[in-house]
């Protein structure tokens, strides 16, 4: 009868699981709750493209952060679930975003919320893409980060508590259809990469947590991660199905 009500609380984030730091924990993920996000990129009442409160004055540029973004409205860059990056004669990159922040639905995910989305890497070496949350300055979480350079790894972040894996495995790598899973649990977010439990933060995101979410392809400067090779014209990475769900 114990064990059962641990796997239970457990299965909903409210205990922390066994194991050392930087270790994945074994067992299938909970069932979601009901559907309450199911992501229409070209919808502008469900997302708002090409400017975000994470960026100075909402953008459309961030260099402090080692961006050589320069975010647009252009829906070639993100309407279709395919976000991309072009050079820019100044020295930066027409960069794809959007973000729920701003939108006429303006949703935002809450602590117990479950998100599962399905990606396929970039190749080009200074792509940076990532899923993430954002509200009044932080709230930040990080679905996923991805740099070409270290191809068989993903960055799974808690910033508000300042817990992150680097996880690895031969399934990441440039080009790879990756399925991506997050459950923001109050004391405890779980992430898992193809089926497998990736990381567990044992922190959580608190009870009354709640964010927008940003999906888009930031370009590096150079600073921690390389910036694009000489010639590059363009770089691409593809969300296909983004959904939140709520118990």
């Amino acid at each position: 009868m114990l064990s059962d009500l641990l796997d239970r609380l457990l299965r909903r984030g409210a205990v922390p699981p066994g194991g050392r730091e930087g270790t994945s924990s074994p067992g299938p993920p909970r069932t979601p709750g009901q559907l309450v996000l199911d992501a229409d990129f070209s919808s502008t009442g469900q997302w708002t493209a090409g400017r975000s409160w994470a960026y100075p004055g909402g953008g459309p540029t961030n260099p402090g952060d080692n961006k050589l973004d320069h975010l647009v409205e252009d829906p070639a860059y993100s309407r279709t679930g395919l976000f991309r990056a072009t050079p820019r004669s100044d020295g930066y990159w027409d960069t794809g975003l959007l973000t729920t922040e701003g939108s006429a639905e303006g949703f935002q995910v809450r602590a117990g919320d479950t998100l599962e989305a399905r990606v396929r890497l970039p190749e080009e070496t200074g792509a940076w893409p990532a899923i993430w949350t954002w509200l009044d300055g932080g709230q930040e979480v990080d679905v996923f980060e991805y740099h070409p350079d270290n191809p068989d790894l993903l960055e799974l972040s808690n910033r508000i508590k300042g817990r992150y894996q680097y996880f690895r495995t031969p399934e990441v790598r440039p080009g790879a259809w990756i399925d991506l899973r997050i459950d923001f649990g109050s004391r405890n977010v779980v992430w898992w990469v193809n089926g497998v439990r990736a990381f567990d933060d044992r922190r959580g995101v608190g009870r009354s947590w709640r964010a927008y979410l940003i999906v888009n392809l930031s370009v590096c400067a150079g600073r921690y991660h390389p910036a694009p090779d000489p010639g590059t014209t363009e770089m691409s990475y593809e969300v296909a199905t983004l959904r939140v769900y709520r118990d």
